[in-house]
């Protein structure tokens, strides 16, 4: 087994994400309240802390220099946990942001995520809508969340479907709250937006007031046919050597679905408008790379690491975080594996 890189130990809430920037060799972790910088040898160079949101899965961005992250604020369990975690008696409004971080101004330990303009965030409507809209059971009763959107999770910079190299574009994934007396539930949205322009949006964050600054529609809305998850998308990560966006989740309970724990994204196949299962509409499919195990039409791997971290260097080899506790705090190994297309990865010797 190859030697980790250790992600420090950082508190209560575990690691939802990494992102490297390969060109000044810099590692960053997301431990859902804070953002962490470190050389690729683990040295830590500084963090950003004070989120009482959940920030999730993060990227570099090679274009701009800067790391983007998930982070949403809600009351639903998820949200009232975090804030138990922290102390926190603070009330927030239902949100679901885009952070940037302008990541070479982090330079020491508990940088402020409200007092600086190094993290800036854009509101994302669309989520919101689809939080606070309606959906129906298998019964036809109306129940919350249309999609079953818990909020946003995952997220990476990934060409338009259908083609590869060119223009990246920023891709953000629905959390799917886990229900198994639903049909409306069994897809993972993608959300894909051209962040051109997006510095008009940008604002500093104000937790005790939110702002809704932010673009009013994605570019495109994909769905992505696997059953219902526990959460969706955990960890979403393009990669050039597959062409494929692979989505950790945590397994689905529904006894018809194979419940796999890694898919992958054919993005060499253009979407198609199609027939939504379990919905009264359509929307823009995008299909599954036909690799791994199947069933039917789904296939995936039961792989049982990813959602806490994935990053791909675009030529087979991969980071893969490994989360666990030491002496009662949250931390991660981050061990390099191969990409293999039965097994998805194998540890690099």
């Amino acid at each position: 087994m190859n030697k980790p890189i250790f992600t420090g130990k950082w508190g209560k809430c575990h690691i939802q994400g990494i992102a490297v920037d390969k060109k000044n060799g810099y590692i960053y972790y997301s431990f859902t309240t804070k953002l962490i910088k470190a050389k690729m040898d683990g040295e830590i160079i500084g963090s950003i802390d004070g989120f009482t949101g959940h920030l999730g899965c993060i990227a570099f961005n090679e274009q701009d220099g800067c790391v983007y992250g998930s982070l949403e604020y809600k009351n639903d369990i998820i949200g009232r946990q975090i804030r138990e975690k922290l102390g926190s008696d603070i009330q927030v409004e239902d949100a679901f942001y885009v952070a940037r971080f302008d990541v070479h101004r982090i330079d020491k330990l508990g940088m402020s995520a409200t007092d600086t303009d190094i993290v800036k965030c854009i509101y994302l409507d669309e989520v919101v809508k689809d939080y606070k809209d309606f959906g129906k059971n298998k019964q036809g009763e109306v129940v919350a969340h249309k999609h079953g959107c818990s909020g946003i999770d995952g997220l990476t910079f990934a060409p338009i479907s259908g083609t590869q190299g060119g223009k990246r574009y920023l891709y953000v994934a629905y959390g799917i709250y886990w229900d198994t007396n639903r049909d409306d539930n069994d897809y993972q949205v993608l959300l894909c937006y051209d962040i051109d322009g997006w510095d008009k949006y940008a604002e500093t964050l104000n937790q005790k007031n939110m702002h809704k600054n932010g673009p009013s529609s994605p570019l495109h809305k994909y769905f992505v046919y696997t059953g219902n998850t526990t959460y969706g998308v955990q960890n979403l990560e393009y990669d050039t050597y597959k062409n494929a966006m692979l989505m950790a989740v945590y397994k689905g309970g529904k006894a018809e679905f194979p419940n796999y724990s890694l898919f992958a994204v054919d993005m060499s196949k253009p979407s198609q408008i199609t027939e939504l299962k379990g919905k009264e509409e359509k929307g823009e499919t995008l299909s599954l790379s036909p690799l791994g195990l199947n069933q039917g039409e789904i296939y995936g791997w039961n792989f049982p690491y990813g959602s806490t971290g994935l990053f791909s260097f675009g030529n087979g080899e991969w980071l893969i975080s490994h989360n666990r506790t030491e002496d009662g705090e949250e931390c991660a190994d981050i061990f390099k594996y191969i990409w293999n297309d039965k097994t998805a990865f194998e540890l690099k010797e």
